[in-house]
């Protein structure tokens, strides 16, 4: 009974851990609605712009945005006079800006590829699919015991509720221990000397916006030739 005991995740980590897919779903509500006015902010220059092309508007506007973030809120964060808890405060919030612009980038690709997302758990298993990259396909292809090239059509077409309830429930264990340590790390750095904190925090949001858009590309496959 002891060694069960052991082995079971702490209140104070299970906690926190919902904390995390808390945000996460907050996220994914607040900006379900926006995936038509982002697409046409992203085509607002050029309105008889390729899928192709609006896709890679979206994948600078996400880097640029996340990375922007990142660096913005570590520079402040290290600023000299900031106490270290609202340094933590400012990292918390951003976090969850992070999570809305990454939720907003995958539902709008998700969106120019014509996969209409209208389950909130096909949404989650977007989101997450393609913010943890390989591991994240993995799990979906493997759990859903579909080995087709891109699970984000399959995922909207073809795989059961029930299935993605499971895919989901891997998905956010996954989520948890990744996104969790990686924001652990990148508060961390932020908090450190005034300059250093905004290079930990703009490359620490470049390299997971970087990851997400590998995860797309493999996710959806290559884009529509034409606008359906």
């Amino acid at each position: 009974m002891a060694d069960d005991a052991l082995d079971l995740p702490a209140p104070e980590a299970g906690a926190r851990g919902q904390r995390v897919l808390d945000l996460l779903d907050k996220a994914i509500a607040l900006q379900t609605p926006l995936v038509q006015k982002n697409l046409a902010r992203a085509r607002q220059r050029n309105p008889e712009a390729t899928p192709a092309e609006v896709i890679r508007n979206l994948e600078r506007i996400y880097v640029s945005a996340l990375t922007g973030a990142g660096a913005a809120v570590g520079g402040t964060a290290a600023a000299p006079g900031v106490g270290t808890g609202v340094a933590l405060a400012l990292t918390a919030g951003e976090a969850l800006s992070s999570l809305q612009l990454s939720a907003l980038f995958a539902l709008s690709i998700a969106e120019v590829h014509g996969v209409r997302i209208d389950e909130v758990e096909r949404r989650r298993t977007i989101v997450m699919g393609i913010m943890l990259g390989g591991s994240g396909s993995a799990t979906i292809t493997r759990v859903a015991e579909r080995t087709g090239q891109h699970w984000g059509r399959q995922v909207v077409a073809k795989v059961p509720v029930a299935t993605l309830r499971q895919i989901n429930a891997v998905l956010g264990r996954n989520f948890i221990t990744k996104y969790g340590t990686k924001q652990g790390i990148i508060v961390l750095g932020r908090v450190a000397p005034f300059g250093i904190g905004a290079v930990i925090g703009g490359g620490a949001n470049a390299a997971l916006a970087a990851l997400a858009v590998r995860a797309s590309r493999r996710a959806f496959g290559p884009p529509p030739p034409s606008w359906p």
